[in-house]
């Protein structure tokens, strides 16, 4: 399990936007853990339906709500 900071994908509103109320995706958001491997779409980026781990990041981040 890796720590998600600001501005990383985890801990994004459109990281697996489209079910976002997912247990693994409500977990991760609260403990700010994701395991290094975990891969989940973009919602900002759907046309393309670009995947991404819970690592990464972009100019695009939004701080996702709280659970």
């Amino acid at each position: 399990m890796q720590l998600l900071h600001t501005g990383q994908c985890g801990v994004c509103a459109h990281f697996g936007e489209h079910h976002a109320d997912s247990e693994q995706l409500v977990q991760i958001r609260t403990t700010k853990q994701a395991p290094e491997d975990y891969v989940d779409e973009c919602g900002k980026n759907e046309g393309i339906h670009l995947k991404v781990t819970a690592l990464s990041g972009c100019d695009g981040f939004e701080p996702a709500g709280t659970a």
